[in-house]
């Protein structure tokens, strides 16, 4: 067989995948890879709860305090572009076992950095795994989970953040009253992130390659078997020995989301969204505790519970955004979540300018439910509509919003509140989430159930139309 016949046999292979009904193996990876957000959520948002003792030992400026929190989106932001690239090419499985063994060793030396440019740079290269797991992942989700619920299981994402800064704030607030040294305490928090790291590469050691990623390197005979084990499926269609076959250049990528005008729109409201819903929270929520002292709310003891009260309704966001996926589509899951944002955000901001403190939580609490919902599906929509050769490809690609907007924020956003007040920073907040409410609702079109319709062949989508 020549090149186009391979290429159109795989096609034709990931089409018939992405149609079947899934087995427990398949779920089992999908929880395997959202999981990995526990472990991001951990690492990108403990520091926020720790910026405190940082301070104290290493006295850095506000901006290098900046630096070091947006570290790890920067480096994120490059383990996004590069590590979909080479799942694309090398396979899943090879990369996400490869990040969590860099992330593992990264995690325990940001324990050890004796000044602030020690830590900004072990943690700029710790974010390179963290990406490049979640560009990964969102792939291995799209590919061996069956229909109609790789979606949900996307979506569940921001329930796996909830969960994840839940036991960072329980962990930290714990040693800080059982008396832990300040100085030795930021770097055990910072370094524990390193033992879910350890457990969730043993348990992926027994994870395949999924079929899709597979056949469309031409690895004919290992996708027959991964697809008896995913989805009962022998792929009868496909010859019994591999073939060769060509990648497809990388830059046809966007072409091939340009060229469908509902992916094309898809896709551009899941990069505006990733952006706005990453600049939202890393400019308000990932601050939160350090506004909360400094702005005479609450002490550090007591933000600590606060903020957990705030997170245990956040993450009941992050739980209810999923179920309610198939009722109201991906459009109504946004529209609800920036707007509670965008209204939280304005009420946060009030409460602060007329120094009705307790309130604060409160708002902050509808934000961070709004936000729950919001950034459940950006990634999710990047990965689903794109084919499937490309689909690490485009997981990163999304994802480079979701961190640039995030380390931008993280860094300029104490420089903001220190120049402008916290309450004239948090209207300016706003003005993100109301973007991404537009964006819901003039760009986005309803998407729920796409994968299946847009891989349909059109003999397939004329024996469906018939009468």
């Amino acid at each position: 067989m020549d090149q186009a016949q391979l290429r159109a046999l795989s096609d034709h292979a990931a089409r018939h995948v992405l149609n079947k009904e899934g087995t427990g193996g398949g779920r089992r990876a999908g929880w395997l890879m959202i999981s990995t957000i526990l472990i991001e959520a951990w690492d990108l948002y403990a520091i926020s709860f720790l910026l405190l003792f940082i301070k104290d030992e290493l006295h850095p400026s506000p901006a290098m305090l900046g630096l070091a929190s947006g570290a790890v989106q920067a480096g994120a932001l490059f383990g996004a572009v590069f590590g979909g690239w080479i799942a694309d090419r090398l396979g899943r499985r090879r990369v996400f076992l490869g990040t969590m063994i860099l992330f593992i060793v990264l995690a325990l030396a940001q324990a050890f950095a004796v000044n602030m440019w020690q830590l900004v740079i072990i943690r700029l290269l710790l974010g390179f795994p963290l990406g490049s797991d979640i560009s990964t992942g969102y792939a291995y989700i799209m590919e061996s989970m069956p229909k109609g619920k790789r979606e949900v299981m996307g979506n569940r994402w921001q329930f796996m953040f909830g969960l994840g800064e839940i036991v960072a704030i329980v962990v930290i607030t714990i040693m800080y009253l059982s008396g832990v040294d300040h100085e030795l305490l930021w770097r055990i928090g910072l370094g524990l992130g390193a033992v879910p790291a350890l457990a969730l590469l043993v348990f992926r050691l027994d994870v395949p390659d999924t079929a899709l990623a597979l056949v469309q390197r031409g690895k004919f005979a290992q996708a027959k078997k991964v697809a008896r084990q995913m989805f009962d499926d022998n792929l009868d269609m496909l010859p019994d020995e591999d073939h060769h076959i060509e990648r497809p250049r990388t830059r046809d990528f966007l072409a091939s989301i340009w060229a469908d005008r509902t992916r094309r729109r898809a896709s551009i409201f899941a990069w505006i969204s990733n952006a706005m819903q990453g600049a939202e929270f890393a400019a308000f929520g990932f601050y939160l505790p350090t506004i909360l002292v400094l702005t005479g709310v609450s002490g550090i003891a007591a933000t600590n519970f606060l903020t957990a009260g705030v997170y245990v309704i956040a993450t009941i966001g992050g739980f209810t955004a999923p179920l309610v996926t198939p009722r109201i589509g991906h459009r109504g899951v946004a529209r609800v979540g920036y707007g509670m944002a965008f209204v939280s955000l304005l009420l946060a901001a009030l409460f602060l300018q007329i120094d009705w403190k307790p309130l604060v939580p409160l708002a902050a609490a509808g934000l961070m439910f709004g936000h729950y919902w919001d950034a459940s599906n950006g990634m999710t929509i990047a990965s689903m509509v794109a084919p499937s050769r490309y689909r690490a490809t485009a997981s990163g690609f999304g994802y480079i919003f979701v961190k640039l907007a995030s380390f931008v924020s993280i860094f300029f956003f104490p420089i903001l509140f220190s120049g402008l007040g916290v309450p004239a920073a948090t209207v300016l907040v706003s003005v993100l989430s109301l973007t991404g409410y537009l964006a819901a609702t003039y760009i986005l079109p309803e998407v729920y159930g796409y994968v299946e319709q847009e891989t349909a062949t059109a003999e397939e989508k004329a024996a469906r139309d018939a009468p």
